[in-house]
Order: C-alpha cells, then structure tokens, then sequence
C-alpha cells in the first residue's frame, strides 16, 4: 500500500531528518517542490499572477519559500502574510526576509485580500498538519474569499500539505475550508486527505516526498497494482467446484431486490455457484434475468454445509437474526451487511454470541467481515453517526478489534480495518454510489472472493477498490454519477475484474511524483 503517516508520524519523520541533517532544510526542499508544480500550472495556462497565503507557522515558512522561488523564476507574486511568523526552519525565515526586501515592483506583502482581480494561482499555506479548530478572523475572511475567487473565475488554488480548514489525520473540515484543485502534500500521504469530507476539498493530491524516507507503514492507501496482484489467472483444468458456493442470505417480504443484487453482484465475481436464500414466502422460483442463481428457503440454506462462504443481511428485516446465528456456528467465511448488523447492535444474545467466536478462535481474527455505513457503525459503538465522521479510521479500527473481524466502514474513502490496528483507505468511487443497492453490490461481491478462497483481509481490499472503480468506470462511460445503478456497477466490475483492473485513462505518475 501506499503509506498513510498521521501528522505524529510526520513530525517524527522530520525530527529524525533534522537530527541526521540539521543543515538540509525541508523547507526549502518544499518551496522549491511547490514553486516547481505551480510554474507548470502558470506555464501551461499562460498565467502569471500569483497569490500565497502565508500562514504564521510551518506551512507559511513552506509558503514564503515557494513566492522567493516563484519570485526568482520571473513571476509576478503577492504574498497575503497572516499573523506572527513563527517558523521552525531558518530557510523559511531567509525566503521570507528576501522575498520582502526584493522591492515591491518584483514582489509584494500584503495584508488583505486583493480585489483587483489580478489573480490566476492562489498558493495555500495558511494552516498545516497541526490544524485541529475552525479558522476564525481574519483567517477565516481569507479563505472564504479564497473559495469565492476560485467559484467565480478561473482562479487555480495549490493547498500546501493539507487544505487550510482541514484535519490531515481524520478528514473533517471546519468551516470555512479551502476548497483546493490540486494539494501537493510533504513526506507521506495522510488518512485525512482521502476520506470523509476530503475529496471535495484536496482535489488532485500529489505526494512530494522530498527525498525523505519515510518508514514503512501498516496502514496505507490502496493502489491499482495492489489490488490486481490479488487477481489469479485460472488454470486451464478447473471446473466450477474449484470456485466455491456463495450463500447469499436475505429478501424479506418487499426487500426481494438487496439480496437478488448481492447474489448478482456474486454471481459476476467468478465462484463456482451462487445460492440465494430469500425469506419471502412468495419468492420466485429463479431469477429471470440470471438463472444461474438458485433460489431456496433463507433458513435452509443458512444451515447448508456445503456453502463456501455466506452473506447476510441484505434485507433481512427481524427474519434473519435465527439464520445469522446458524451461519455464525457453521465458521464459515461470513459477511455481516445491513439488517444483520442491526441484529448485532440491539440483540444482546446475537452479540454474545459474536464474542464467544472471538473467545474461542486462537487466530488473529475471524473469517468475517462488518461491512457498515456511518449510521450502522454508531448503532454497534452505541455512539452517534456525527461521532463516526470525526474520526473514521478509528471508529472502523474500534468496530475491527471489537469483534475480531475486518471491518470495511462505507463512504466517502471507504475504511478498512482489521483487529491488529491495520488499516487502508480506498481512493475509487464518486457520488453516483450513493443510491440504493451499492452495498448490497458491494456485499456479494466481498462474499464472491471468499468462497473462492481469498483471505479476509485480501478479500476486503479487492472487493472495495473493485467496486469504487468500477463506479468510475461507468461514470466514465456516461452513465453517472447522476442515476448511476448498483446493477450497471456490477457489469463494470466484471470487465474490469477480468482486465486486472487495467485503466487505461489513467496517465500515470508523471515527472517522478506519486498521484493518487
């Protein structure tokens, strides 16, 4: 994966650099990577009128030396300059000093925002990794003016490490915040660019890692070349037992369509069978669009041995807490999905019997998977769905270690977690899957990979990142993400599954720096 540091771990990167280098200054490093990145914005646009906003602390220092930079390299530059300069790094305070001695026919300090209109880049180094309130004054009028220069013309704006306004480590956005088009982040990526409220505020996220080395992390940003090495060609002498029995375990009466999407989603993923067990007495006898999936009674075939691995809860109402209990006793692979989370949260014996699996298992976790949205995370931590955003990556990890299971908390940079603390943040998908029927997608696809013998962790990052492209995929075709469907995703997935999730819209890294 992609290494994902929280801002502790970042100030400890730096540290360790300064102890080893005192005299090689990140900052400069840094204004040099971000004058670099916007000259190429400027020169490609024939623009020349820069704003930076310097902020009093590191990311001001990173910001006044990318303006010297830009200064030196023939652009026109302003520098709004907030509060006392109170900069770590004497490289920043040198840019700083020479930038503001140049004379103002070269470049010029200013204190306000400018009016004039004669801005083409806005540079954003107000606040940094160390954000943790609201902006408020004359910050705060800043960034709102920011925001409505860039809504109203053709104004670019570059965030520095982290859009000011915000969290780097959980993805929570004060009011106000930068709204950016491109964030050029230092060291490493941060959890908080990618997750919760950050995809509509960072943009196209750049890592400049300056050079730096940054120790290898548990927890990372799944990749493309990730997930596709999960991808094994088949063997030319196979025959559908070599793929495993997918139970699919839902469809109370009118909930008939989750659990047909999931066994659907299933059935495109490549196991060897797909079983759909509906609770409705007035179920079909098949399905007619695929009659490759056989249809039986939900409580039958929660009890079927010779069931790979089963997901439950897509539309199960107060009907499935029974067959639940039967999958959980079978140890069977398991995705935990919609109602049957709900049974876990408000039924005391369901969760019981939960820990007593976690109780009784030597491994590290458990062959199952919780696969909740924010409002299905807080009822199993008994908190409020407000709480779940402000820290995602924590609550999943909580849900994880909570019942020793990997957890995949739905949403806007879908988290993954497993009981050890691990964890990934997906990058795929768009506001087109929030309509009915994703997760039920999302859930049979997951159940597809462990019946054919995936581990749960794999499974998990393989499933998500599938199911996100394949959304971008089929907005890419034209079919959302306004009225984009659960049904037109898994035809997506399907192609993409079988190209090994190849993009070929993809251009690449570009000039030796990592795009995500």
């Amino acid at each position: 994966m992609i290494p994902l540091l929280r801002s502790s771990d970042i100030r400890a990167v730096e540290s360790a650099h300064q102890n080893v280098a005192p005299s090689d200054s990140l900052m400069a490093r840094a204004g040099a990577a971000i004058a670099t990145h916007a000259a190429k914005w400027l020169r490609k646009h024939k623009a020349k009128h820069v704003l930076v906003l310097a902020g009093p602390g590191n990311n001001g220092g990173d910001a006044w030396a990318a303006a010297h930079e830009l200064l030196r390299r023939k652009f026109a530059v302003r520098v709004l300059s907030l509060g006392e300069q109170r900069f770590s790094d004497a490289a920043a305070a040198t840019a700083a000093a020479a930038f503001a001695g140049s004379g103002k026919s070269k470049g010029e300090v200013i204190k306000t925002f400018p009016k004039d209109g004669q801005i083409d880049l806005v540079i954003d180094g107000l606040f940094g990794i160390g954000l943790a309130r609201a902006p408020t004054g004359l910050f705060a009028d800043v960034i709102e003016a920011t925001n409505a220069a860039r809504d109203e013309g053709n104004v670019h704006v570059l965030a520095i490490d982290v859009p000011s306004g915000l969290s780097a480590d959980t993805g929570v956005a004060f009011a106000p915040c930068i709204d950016a088009d491109t964030t050029i982040t230092m060291i490493a990526a941060k959890p908080g660019l990618y997750t919760g409220d950050a995809p509509d505020h960072c943009g196209n996220v750049i890592v400049e890692t300056l050079g730096i080395e940054a120790a290898d992390a548990r927890s990372g940003l799944l990749s493309r070349e990730q997930v596709a090495a999960l991808i094994s060609p088949r063997r030319a002498n196979s025959h559908k037992g070599d793929y495993g029995n997918v139970g699919i375990i839902g469809g109370a009466e009118g909930m008939t369509g989750a659990a047909v999407l999931a066994g659907r989603a299933a059935l495109h993923m490549g196991p060897g069978k797909v079983f759909l067990g509906l609770f409705d007495k007035e179920r079909p006898a098949y399905d007619a669009l695929h009659p490759e999936i056989m249809i039986r009674d939900a409580r039958v075939l929660a009890k079927d041995p010779d069931i790979s691995a089963f997901a439950v809860g897509m539309g199960t109402g107060e009907a499935g807490a029974a067959s639940l209990l039967s999958v959980l006793q079978s140890g069977k692979p398991l995705v935990v999905d919609a109602d049957a989370l709900n049974a876990i949260a408000s039924n005391p014996s369901i969760r019981a019997a939960f820990q007593s699996k976690k109780a009784e298992s030597s491994r590290p976790f458990l062959p199952f998977m919780f696969t909740p949205h924010p409002s299905e995370a807080a009822r199993l931590l008994g908190v409020t769905t407000a709480e779940i955003q402000t820290d995602r990556v924590a609550a999943a990890c909580r849900i994880a270690a909570s019942f020793s299971a990997v957890c995949v908390l739905k949403g806007a940079g879908t988290v993954i977690a497993d009981p050890t603390g691990r964890y990934a943040i997906n990058p795929t998908g768009n506001p087109g899957m929030a309509a009915g029927g994703m997760g039920d997608a999302l859930a049979g696809m997951l159940a597809a990979f462990l019946a054919q013998g995936m581990g749960v962790w794999d499974a998990a990052c393989l499933g998500v990142y599938l199911h996100g492209a394949a959304a971008d995929a089929a907005c890419h075709h034209g079919m959302g993400p306004h009225g984009l469907t659960a049904s037109e995703v898994i035809f997506e997935a399907r192609t993409l599954l079988n190209s090994a999730l190849d993009d070929p819209h993809d251009e690449g890294e570009e000039n030796g720096e990592s795009e995500h």
